[in-house]
């Protein structure tokens, strides 16, 4: 079934493929069409103006049609060439037009799967408790319904997820103001180490301001921070300072560190390893955020993140 779903793209791709391909060398094939009229035009008009006495008699016309013969040849000739010459030209750029399109509908193809995939969980747990929950008593059905609740807020966060990385990452998105990123970062390493007690916490942030929305970047240094408390082992480093014209945010855990099958698509949508009880939408969004604010994120190796944002 998939093979053939695939074969059936492939077929519709090349058939636009090739009707885009005849439009271009159609409108090529007119301009030249036109060109070879205009030379085959003007080498008659100049053959005339040579022989134009003799063009009384009937041997003088049969003359000029006679040397008007070989010009004709010519410019067919070169059409020719100059139309194979345009339709491998016509054939590129048909490929060249239609390859952003092909692979923006591959994106929304998996991005559609993987919402699927990650929806079925939380509702087929909803409608499972639900079901379990009808014949049960009332001390069951409270309990049934703080976990159908739960996974309805779980499932909201998911779709509010989904929606901010469906906005275009630009700064127009953003409700931007004066902020202290460095009183966000330490509100959020305050609040990880208190639900944290067992991991210790190396902090140091000095007060960095920066012209951003504070809710995105809080939602940026959270998802960050709680990936590193869910990861390490005994102790997560969180180092804000100013580099140049740059806030530098650096995150960092004892933890065992990016799985190498992860380390291509460490950004994309719903990646994430076996271990992890996530979305797989942090890092996505922590990109985004990055992004919308004219800054940038990666990974610097082991565990380690940096976020460099404007001031």
């Amino acid at each position: 079934m998939g093979r053939r779903l695939q074969a059936r793209r492939t077929g519709v791709e090349n058939r636009a493929l090739v009707r885009l391909t005849l439009s271009y060398l159609a409108v090529f094939a007119l301009v030249i069409a036109g060109l070879s009229v205009v030379a085959y035009a003007f080498v008659e008009s100049n053959y005339r103006s040579i022989v134009a006495p003799a063009l009384e008699t009937p041997e003088g016309r049969a003359g000029l049609a006679a040397a008007m013969r070989p010009a004709l040849f010519a410019i067919l000739s070169c059409d020719g060439v100059l139309l194979l010459v345009v339709g491998a030209a016509s054939y590129a750029l048909a490929s060249a037009a239609l390859a952003p399109l092909v692979r923006a509908r591959e994106r929304e193809e998996r991005f559609t799967a993987d919402i699927a995939h990650e929806m079925r969980t939380p509702l087929g747990a909803i409608a499972s408790v639900a079901q379990a929950a009808r014949e049960g008593d009332p001390a069951e059905a409270r309990q049934a319904l703080e976990v159908i609740a739960r996974r309805a807020i779980e499932s909201g966060a998911l779709v509010g997820d989904l929606l901010t990385l469906a906005r275009t990452s630009d700064s127009d998105a953003l409700e931007c103001e004066p902020v202290d990123l460095g009183d966000i970062v330490r509100r959020v390493c305050r609040d990880a180490a208190a639900a944290h007690p067992a991991r210790t916490i190396d902090l140091r942030a000095e007060s960095v301001i920066v012209s951003g929305d504070e809710r995105r970047l809080l939602q940026l240094v959270r998802n960050l921070v709680e990936n590193a408390y869910e990861r390490a082992r005994s102790r997560v480093a969180v180092e804000l300072s100013i580099d140049g014209a740059g806030a530098v945010l650096c995150v960092d855990d004892d933890g065992p560190g990016i799985p190498p099958e992860l380390e291509g698509r460490l950004f994309e949508r719903f990646a994430k390893g076996d271990d992890s009880n996530g979305s797989g939408l942090g890092l996505a969004i922590c990109r985004w955020v990055a992004v919308a604010h004219g800054g940038t994120i990666r990974h610097a190796g082991g565990a380690r993140f940096i976020v460099r944002l404007p001031l």
